[in-house]
C-alpha cells in the first residue's frame, strides 16, 4: 500500500522530479488516496469528553469471547474450551457439554439471530470456529447439539467470525483465515457451503463485524483489525480491501486492535470484553470479563451506529464514527493495564 505521508519517497521525489512534475504527481496522490484512510477523510480528533474505563464485571477462567444476547436475555461466553451462558447479573453456568475446544487456542464464536433472511441458521445457534481437527466451523443449537457445520480449505490460521445482517454479503456467515500478510475470506451460507470471497485482504484477526448500511461509504462490509499494523480494514462483497482507519493505539502483537462491536440503537446496554489470563506476556490479563456501561460511553461522546475498537493489550479503546463526510477517530475508553482482550465486543442490553 502507497503512502502520501513516507519521508523515504518525498526524500526521493525531491532529488530526481522537476517542480511541474511533482505538483502533478501530488493532485494524483490527493485524487486517487492510494486505497487508503486518506480516501475517506478520516480524522483522528482530540478527546474533549472524560474517558470512559472498562471495569470488572465477573471473573472467569479463560474468557475469550462473548457474544448475543439470545432470546432468553443471555450472553454466550467461550471460556476455557468450553461454553457457558452468562447471565444479566454476572451468573454463569455450564452449556453443550458436548463442546470442547482447545482452552490456549481462540476459537472465536458468532451467535445467529433472527435477522438473517433466506434460509435460516437456526436463531440462538452458536457458531464457532474449529482451529484443531476437523477444521472448519462448528454448529451449536440453543439445546447444546454440537456437529460440525462447515469444512474450510484455505491455509492459514482461522481466526475471525461474524454473520452479514445487513444483506450484501447475502445474510452469511463470515469467516478469516490468515496466512502471513494475508488473508483469505469466506462466506458460508445456511446449508455449509463456502464461496471465496477474497484470498488476499491484509492480514487481520479478532472480533470482527460487519458494518450496519450508516456507517457511511463501509455500510454492509467486512470491518476487520489488524493487531499488528494497528489498521481496521474494510472487505467489500466483491473482495476489495479498504483501509477505513488507523487506530492510533499501541499496535504490535498481542498489543493492537482486536476486539470490535457496532453500538445499537438503544438508550441502555452494557459493553462486555473478555479479558484472558495469559502468563508471561506484556498485558498478562485477570481472567476476567470486563463491563463498560452505555451512559459511560455517551458521555465520552459514542453514538449509535459507532464502530468500537478495543486493543488487545490494556483494552485501550477507539470510536470510529463514519458518514457521508468521511470518517473520524477517537480514543474514548481504557482498560487496566493489565487487561489482554479478546474476541468480539459483546453487547448486552
Amino acid at each position: 500500500m502507497c503512502s502520501a505521508g513516507s519521508p523515504n519517497l518525498w526524500r526521493t521525489v525531491e532529488r530526481r522530479v522537476t517542480p511541474r512534475l511533482l505538483i502533478a504527481m501530488m493532485a494524483v496522490l490527493a485524487i486517487c488516496g492510494c486505497g487508503s484512510a486518506a480516501a475517506s477523510r478520516v480524522a483522528a480528533e482530540p478527546r474533549a469528553a472524560p474517558l470512559a474505563h472498562w471495569v470488572s464485571f465477573v471473573r472467569v477462567n479463560g474468557p475469550i469471547d462473548v457474544v448475543g444476547p439470545r432470546r432468553d436475555g443471555s450472553m454466550v461466553l467461550a471460556a476455557d474450551g468450553r461454553l457457558w451462558l452468562l447471565g444479566p447479573t454476572g451468573t454463569v453456568r455450564s452449556f453443550a457439554p458436548g463442546y470442547h475446544s482447545n482452552p490456549g487456542l481462540e476459537a472465536y464464536i458468532a451467535l445467529a439471530s433472527s435477522a438473517h433472511k433466506g434460509c435460516g441458521f437456526g436463531r440462538d445457534t452458536v457458531f464457532a470456529l474449529g482451529v484443531s481437527p476437523p477444521r472448519g466451523v462448528l454448529a451449536v443449537t440453543a439445546q447444546g447439539r454440537v456437529s460440525h457445520f462447515a469444512a474450510i480449505s484455505a491455509s492459514g490460521l482461522i481466526n475471525g467470525i461474524a454473520f452479514d445482517e445487513t444483506g450484501r454479503f447475502g445474510y452469511r456467515l463470515l469467516v478469516t483465515i490468515n496466512s502471513g500478510t494475508r488473508t483469505t475470506v469466506d462466506a458460508i451460507d445456511c446449508h455449509g457451503s463456502v464461496k471465496v470471497i477474497t484470498r488476499n485482504a491484509p492480514r487481520m484477526e479478532g472480533g470482527i463485524a460487519v458494518a450496519p448500511a450508516g456507517f457511511g461509504r463501509f455500510g454492509g462490509d467486512l470491518i476487520a483489525p489488524d493487531e499488528i499494523g494497528g489498521g481496521i480494514y474494510a472487505i467489500t462483497p466483491g473482495g476489495t480491501s479498504l483501509l477505513v482507519a488507523n487506530s492510533h493505539l499501541p499496535h504490535g502483537q498481542d498489543t493492537g486492535v482486536e476486539s470490535e462491536a457496532f453500538i445499537p440503537s438503544l438508550r441502555r446496554f452494557v459493553a462486555l470484553l473478555a479479558d484472558r489470563l495469559t502468563p508471561g506476556n506484556p498485558h498478562p490479563g485477570d481472567n476476567l470479563v470486563l463491563e463498560l456501561g452505555s451512559a459511560a460511553l455517551f458521555a465520552a461522546g459514542v453514538r449509535p451506529g459507532d464502530l468500537l475498537v478495543a486493543s488487545e493489550g490494556g483494552a485501550r479503546t477507539d470510536a470510529l464514527e463514519c458518514g457521508t463526510r468521511g470518517c473520524r477517530v477517537r480514543h474514548i475508553a481504557d482498560g487496566p493495564a493489565i487487561a489482554h482482550a479478546e474476541g468480539h465486543i459483546g453487547i448486552l442490553p
